[in-house]
């Protein structure tokens, strides 16, 4: 039996979030002294990675960032995956805590960030307020609400001062990742955790994301089996976005579904992401598996959470568009230049290290040489990827970071992946993407 959720308090000041992580880098510095000189008195050369990733650090670790939501959950979501088949396993076990839901807020702080968002007295304009949220996530928490006129809306409310916190946040969070010794020296964080910053103070600005909402509804409304929530500009504001309210199943339970319906919708999710890059270019970057809702009734897939959403770059899409049709047709020297032109890979880079990142991008795109329908059930696709990318890093010492609209687009298509084995589905990919080769 599941426990209920801890009501714990937003840190909403800069001083009691930045104390929260002091404090959690002083238990750890303990920690790692505390285990070092006993390995040390035992004859045992320690390893700092060891030493920082033990069963009690990671717990402090993970139970300190998802206590202060914001930037420091969302910031291990951004790179999560939502799967640990794409990760070091040590890596893995912090971030997982972070996929989760969020604790909510407490009555009392909710109603203060309400107070000042619609007013006091807000309760009088409203039939019905649920103040146990529906959802609480890493940077608001959602709540159903029914207007006087009786429509139903789910209502987000994002947590007091997480924009404020995002830029120091996102560098306390890098601080443990680099203490914890699982990424190279050589490796230069700076330009994802710059961009990291952008994406998220985006995905804080509810007025953006009730503006993207709107566009990718009008832009996929041709797709009868994706619903999007509308907005409801009356009780939006800043910090607080309301829309209407979908009923819906977590997507898990498509798992349940015939096989034909699966195979159905996880295809109609590849054309969609297809026409993200190519025909909208405006792509919804988060693959969380909570952004997908099934609505068994009417088969359709409701689609949530646009804060992540960002417009692709014309030079980009083009790019894309040429690597695709010159990897279906296996024409490996056009996929090298349209790798060079979008910058996954470096003409300063060695012809030993060119030769793998084209050799990677061939394996991702396994699915489009299959004859027919491509079992995405069964395949150990993930784990061949992940063992090729950590042998390009760590064995040839290739640590460049792409753009990182090309590192959201791959980030959104390996969520796809990550589903598509989830639901147990079998997908033509080249069928889905026969309307851009």
């Amino acid at each position: 039996m599941s426990q209920p959720p801890k009501h714990k308090p937003v840190p909403s000041s800069r001083i009691a979030r930045l104390s929260r992580i002091g404090s959690l880098a002083t238990k750890i510095a303990g920690s790692v002294i505390s285990n070092g000189t006993a390995k040390l008195l035992s004859g045992q050369r320690p390893v700092l990675s060891d030493l920082v990733l033990t069963p009690k650090n990671i717990q402090r670790i993970t139970d300190q960032l998802a206590s202060l939501r914001g930037a420091a959950m969302k910031l291990g979501q951004l790179i999560s995956m939502d799967s640990g088949e794409l990760l070091p396993p040590e890596l893995s076990a912090i971030l997982a805590r972070l996929r989760e839901d969020a604790d909510p807020m407490p009555k009392e702080q909710l109603q203060q960030v309400l107070d000042e968002a619609w007013g006091t007295g807000w309760h009088d304009t409203l039939l019905y307020f649920s103040y146990a949220p529906i959802a609480a996530a890493s940077i608001g928490q959602v709540h159903k609400v029914i207007t006087l006129q009786g429509e139903t809306l789910a209502v987000k409310v994002q947590y007091p001062g997480i924009g404020n916190s995002i830029d120091s946040d996102v560098d306390n969070v890098a601080s443990i990742i680099s203490l914890s010794g699982l990424l190279p020296g050589s490796f230069d964080l700076k330009p994802l955790l710059g961009e990291a910053k952008l994406q998220l103070h985006d995905e804080a600005n509810y007025v953006r994301e009730g503006a993207m909402m709107t566009r990718y509804q009008q832009a996929c409304q041709h797709y009868e089996c994706f619903v999007v929530p509308a907005v409801y500009e009356a009780l939006s504001t800043p910090n607080v976005l309301a829309m209407t309210h979908i009923v819906s199943s977590p997507i898990e339970v498509l798992t349940e579904q015939p096989q034909t319906v699966r195979n159905h919708l996880m295809t109609e999710l590849f054309k969609l992401f297809f026409d993200e890059v190519f025909a909208f270019r405006l792509i919804q970057s988060d693959p969380n598996m909570a952004n997908y809702r099934y609505m068994p009734d009417s088969q359709q897939i409701a689609l949530l959470d646009f804060g992540a959403c960002r417009e692709i770059p014309a030079a980009i899409a083009d790019g894309y568009l040429q690597l695709l049709r010159c990897m279906a047709e296996e024409d490996m020297p056009g996929v090298a230049e349209a790798a060079l032109a979008i910058g996954l890979m470096q003409a300063s880079h060695s012809d030993e290290q060119q030769a793998s990142v084209l050799a990677m991008g061939r394996l991702a795109c396994e699915a489009l040489y299959c004859n027919g329908a491509y079992d995405f059930g069964n395949s150990d696709l993930l784990g061949r990827l992940q063992s090729a990318g950590m042998a390009l890093s760590f064995e040839q010492d290739f640590w460049h970071v792409p753009p990182i609209d090309a590192v959201f687009i791959h980030r959104k298509l390996g969520g796809l992946y990550l589903l598509a084995k989830r639901l147990n589905t079998q997908v033509d990919l080249r069928e889905a993407a026969a309307k851009w080769l």
